[in-house]
């Protein structure tokens, strides 16, 4: 295995500045000194980092910064720079992971009982600790994924948090075996989270705005892909909203079967209107949001992923047009996943 080149004095990045519309510009560059790993931490070599809706979400301000001028993203491949003090699992050298969830605290009834993606003392990578936004980053050992070292991190880093979270939307979807899926909205998490249900013997039908999503989903495999305020052609057993746009909640409900799940993925939504009791919920309709992931959420997706050999699309970026990456994710110009790579 070929050993990085230590990481230089300086790096250059972006950071949220001043969290506001796109087009006001909140991404900004900098540049900053290269952090030294902590205990048990590992400094990485950024070779990819996906932008994941919750990037733009946070520059916009739908998320309340947690700390000022912080260095977006939370799908990062890269290759072991540097070890501190403790560290035993990787090695300088290692291709590695880092996801969004960053740290929980191991004690409360949450973490105890396995959810720990609930612990209320949870932090999150972008959000509460610089990303990979830039050349370096940090990821704590006991929350990092060690990655093969032969294929594309470009096509890895979306695996890292569109991949698992889409993965536990999917599982809160409560999708029968050989069951009916709708899936509104088909961006970087949705096309493998369809991959997968497609996998697992599910027919598929695909909701969204994007003419060019359609035609993914349809090249996918999805049984039909038509407009996201469109009825799918049979009623669903489960379906999932990825647009953060709550206007399609009473949508998809509607769309159920009799004692069918919506699962609503997002980490913002728009307001949702007034439901129906009768039309949205009755005869044991649920509808279920979901938050974050577990360490082992992430663990089964990346072998699943592996195992089935999920196709991830994506539109490639040099990390140099953060910005104009941020607004193609806005304006729904992106194409499966973005993501930005050196240069």
């Amino acid at each position: 295995m070929a050993v990085p080149a230590p990481a230089p004095a300086e790096q250059t990045g972006w950071a949220v500045q001043t969290p506001g519309p796109i087009g006001t510009g909140p991404l900004v560059r900098v540049r900053r000194g290269v952090p030294a790993p902590g205990p048990g931490e590992l400094l990485l070599n950024v070779e990819a980092c996906g932008v994941c809706r919750t990037d733009l979400h946070l520059a916009e301000g739908d998320l309340p910064p947690h700390r000022p001028a912080t260095v977006p993203g939370h799908e990062i491949v890269g290759r072991v720079a540097a070890l501190g003090a403790g560290v035993g699992l990787f090695r300088v050298g290692d291709r590695v992971g880092g996801a969004w969830l960053r740290g929980t605290c191991g004690s409360c009834r949450y973490c105890r009982g396995g959810r720990e993606n609930l612990c209320p003392r949870s932090v999150y990578t972008g959000w509460d600790a610089d990303g990979g936004f830039a050349d370096t980053a940090l990821v704590p050992e006991a929350y990092a994924y060690r990655l093969p070292a032969d294929q594309d991190a470009a096509r890895l880093a979306p695996l890292l948090c569109a991949g698992i979270i889409g993965y536990r939307a999917l599982r809160r979807s409560a999708l029968p075996e050989g069951g009916r899926l709708g899936i509104y909205g088909f961006g970087a998490s949705a096309h493998l989270a369809a991959q997968v249900a497609l996998a697992e013997g599910a027919t598929v039908h695909v909701l969204t705005r994007s003419p060019r999503a359609r035609e993914l989903a349809l090249d996918l495999g999805a049984a039909s892909a038509g407009d996201a305020y469109d009825r799918p052609p049979e009623p669903l057993d489960s379906a999932i909203l990825f647009a953060p746009v709550g206007d399609l909640v009473p949508v998809a409900l509607e769309a159920l079967d009799r004692s069918g799940t919506l699962a609503v993925a997002g980490i913002h939504l728009s307001d949702v209107p007034v439901l129906n009791y009768q039309r949205h919920l009755f005869q044991e309709r649920d509808l279920r949001s979901v938050t974050s992931n577990t360490r082992e959420d992430g663990r089964e997706f990346l072998a699943l992923a592996a195992r089935v050999g999920i196709r991830v699309t994506v539109s490639p970026y040099p990390l140099s047009r953060a910005d104009h990456a941020l607004a193609d994710l806005a304006a729904d110009r992106v194409n499966g996943a973005a993501v930005l790579v050196p240069g």
